[in-house]
């Protein structure tokens, strides 16, 4: 008997028939001796949409709402039912005996192999591949010491629950809002607390009223000084700043000088949302290119352990394999790791059992580096993780700070300074590790003449808008969603045009104001969303129970369709344009997209879009080097740079053979077969019978064909 292997994508189905020996490649699965590996192409099925419970649903209107299924059904994903198929004709093999899921070891990899077995109807033993990283070493590990699949039927649960909540409050509530203000208005059990708490800076930002305020610094000959009281070094009253000015001359006395050792312990290595973060400080990565970037470093190239950890520690079995990880990147990070690599030993609070659930840290795997394999985005994260990893095997950071104490005419100054003793970790990291103030030598009692001091005013300033990084740390601080969701989210937010980018910081848009303002409090409450995260966290270990959950879902779902029903609130569309739609004659709104500005019909029944911008090509100006406009005007296509008044005409593409030609041309030049059955076999005889060495003696389609084939 064989087992069937369950890959979430193809590229991993591919590693894992490799080393398990699989080689015949067939139509959706990759056979061999002992396993068929086959793969999802991510989710192969999905909960049924309401339009497949009832055709009525197919027209949003709000008395139909809520709309809530006495039992949630599934149905595979229409443009990936080929594969369906093939998994499925394969789980009704007889000769397969067991399955072995082998998708995401994480909450949704397990929902997409479950949801899966659940429509093929599995009935047979199935076990489970949990590993961390897809290098052949830990395939092969993690094949012999397989789990039993019910092990992970609590991790499924608690994927369900996530699933169906999503459906129940995020579709009704969105089909409520929308049908109501005849606007697509999306909301979401995550989404909308994580617009909620956008807007709220925005409106501290918009109620801010600056104050003026004045700093004092006097200087002495070899180091400078600020007037401080207290730990307040402002001075929000300028007629007593000019009183302290007049005041600060003459000699100051040294009261105290304190000496302070500090020591900075090594970061914990990565997890999935300090990565997100630290990348969209760095290089203003958003949340959704770092995971991408991650997952490719992950699948393709077997660089990095599982991205989608919630975890910044490593467990007790993973001790022994740190030499063997270093060693895999001293090639290239030579001066780094050659210091430590004889005696390399993990602090002890990195390797904690208890604050790994699924997933440990992330972290290097033992796979060798080769940087010209890697683009330079990936280049950019796997060093981040790589000297995070390197960091950990660095002594602390040590610094004393050194703090003088003045006085004069009553009035108190302190001067710091501040010695690096040991770089520690900083050599790897970078950072301050050389930043250092020293102070003169001085001794309590003695007395400095205060040279100069000046005064300079500033203003208070509001905090500033969101950058991604600052919106995952608040997403974590308040538990809504999680490290795997929440690049989604935020994406989510910008396509429903909720929230905008501007020089990587994160701003409200005049439709998310309104849209926060037509919710209910409940909703976008990041309280209640972190209730619902902790339940479902509770589920997955057992804890929880997932019929109360759902239960209380439904309950809050009913509640928050009705608020929205009897709710007195108006919505203006902020994007309405003064022009009519040419086949309703409703007004047509302006939204932005990828390829540019469009204008769509204000109408929900009518389908009517258009450009407003022209088409943005790849053809670049020769001037000022910006993508230019492409045209369709008599002369044919043409490509035009507005601002440097600079026009190109397109070249004229090349005709592509066709089917039928390309059987004709077969027949011509293989009347024998002799050369194969491919037109290029066939095209290649006549070199291979007689050089010809003018191809204008071919016919014109073949000549046309060899040059295309010389040029590549």
């Amino acid at each position: 008997m064989k087992s069937l292997v369950l890959a979430e994508k193809p590229s991993v189905a591919r590693d894992l028939a490799r080393v398990l020996g699989s080689t015949q490649t067939k139509k959706g699965y990759i056979e061999g001796p002992k396993y068929v590996v086959t793969w999802a192409l991510g989710h192969l099925v999905e909960l049924q949409t309401p339009e497949d419970y009832d055709n009525q649903y197919k027209t949003w209107r709000l008395e139909d709402l809520p709309i809530m299924p006495e039992k949630m059904k599934l149905k595979v994903i229409r443009k990936v039912s080929s594969q369906f198929r093939t998994v499925s004709d394969l789980a009704k093999r007889k000769d397969i005996g067991e399955l072995i899921i082998a998708t995401d070891a994480g909450r949704e990899g397990e929902l997409v192999a479950r949801w899966i077995m659940e429509k093929v109807r599995w009935n047979k033993p199935f076990k489970r591949l949990w590993i961390s990283s897809q290098t052949d070493k830990a395939i092969r590990d993690g094949f012999k010491q397989l789990k039993p699949g019910t092990e992970f039927n609590r991790l499924y649960d608690s994927a369900v629950c996530r699933s169906e909540a999503d459906w129940l409050i995020g579709l009704n509530v969105t089909r409520a809002l929308t049908t109501k203000y005849e606007e697509p208005l999306s909301a979401g059990r995550v989404q909308t607390p994580t617009l909620a708490m956008i807007i709220e800076r925005e409106q501290v930002i918009n109620t801010f009223k600056p104050s003026e305020y004045w700093t004092l610094t006097a200087q002495f000959s070899s180091f400078e000084a600020a007037w401080q009281k207290g730990n307040e070094k402002r001075i929000f009253d300028e007629k007593r700043a000019k009183e302290l000015h007049s005041k600060l001359s003459g000699e100051a006395v040294v009261k105290t000088i304190k000496r302070k050792m500090h020591k900075e312990a090594q970061p914990l290595p990565y997890d999935l949302n300090e990565l997100q973060r630290d990348a969209n400080k760095r290089f203003n990565f958003s949340a959704k290119k770092t995971l991408n970037v991650l997952q490719k470093l992950y699948e393709q190239h077997k660089l990095v352990t599982y991205p989608r950890t919630d975890s910044r520690y490593l467990t007790t079995d993973m001790v022994s394999t740190m030499k063997e990880r270093l060693e895999s990147i001293s090639a290239v990070y030579k001066e780094e790791v050659r210091s430590i690599l004889r005696n390399a030993q993990l602090p002890k609070r990195v390797v904690n059992n208890e604050k790994v659930s699924d997933h440990h840290a992330i972290i290097v795997t033992d796979q060798p580096v080769f940087l010209q394999d890697l683009s330079a985005d990936e280049r950019k994260l796997y060093d981040l993780i790589a000297k995070r990893f390197i960091s950990l095997f660095y002594p602390a950071y040590e610094y004393e700070v050194v703090k003088a104490e003045l006085e004069v005419n009553g009035e108190q100054l302190v001067a710091s300074g501040k010695q690096v003793v040991n770089a520690g970790f900083k050599k790897v990291s970078g950072g301050d590790s050389e930043a250092t103030v020293k102070l003169p030598d001085m001794e309590e009692g003695s007395k400095l003449l205060i040279q100069d001091v000046t005064m300079k005013s500033a203003f208070t300033e509001p905090p500033q808008r969101y950058t991604e990084a600052d919106l995952l740390g608040q997403m974590e601080k308040h538990n809504l969603g999680t490290p795997a969701t929440r690049a989604d989210i935020i994406e989510k937010l910008l396509q429903n045009e909720s929230i905008d980018r501007q020089n990587n910081r994160l701003h409200a848009t005049k439709k998310g104001k309104q849209l926060i303002d037509l919710v209910a409090d409940e909703l976008k409450s990041p309280e209640l969303t972190a209730k619902w995260e902790r339940d479902l966290e509770a589920i997955a270990k057992g804890k929880g129970n997932a019929k109360e959950f759902l239960t209380n879902i439904r309950e809050q779902t009913e509640k928050l369709v009705k608020q929205v029903k009897t709710s007195n609130q108006t919505y203006k569309p902020h994007n309405l344009t003064g022009s009519k739609c040419p086949e309703c004659g409703s007004f047509l709104k302006e939204k932005k997209t990828k390829q540019g500005r469009v204008l769509v019909c204000s109408s929900l029944e009518c389908s009517y879009r258009r450009a407003k911008d022209p088409k943005l090509s790849n053809r670049r100006c020769p001037q000022c080097h910006k993508r230019m406009e492409i045209h369709s005007g008599k002369a044919g296509t043409y490509f035009q740079c507005r601002s440097c008044q600079v026009v190109e005409k397109a070249e004229d593409k090349k005709k592509k053979i066709s089917k039928r030609e390309e059987r004709k041309l077969l027949n011509k030049y293989n009347d024998d077969g002799a050369f194969g059955s491919s037109l290029g076999d066939a095209l290649n005889k006549p070199f291979k019978i007689k050089k010809i060495n003018n191809l204008e003696k071919c016919d014109t389609t073949v000549s046309h064909f060899f040059r295309i084939i010389w040029i590549k």
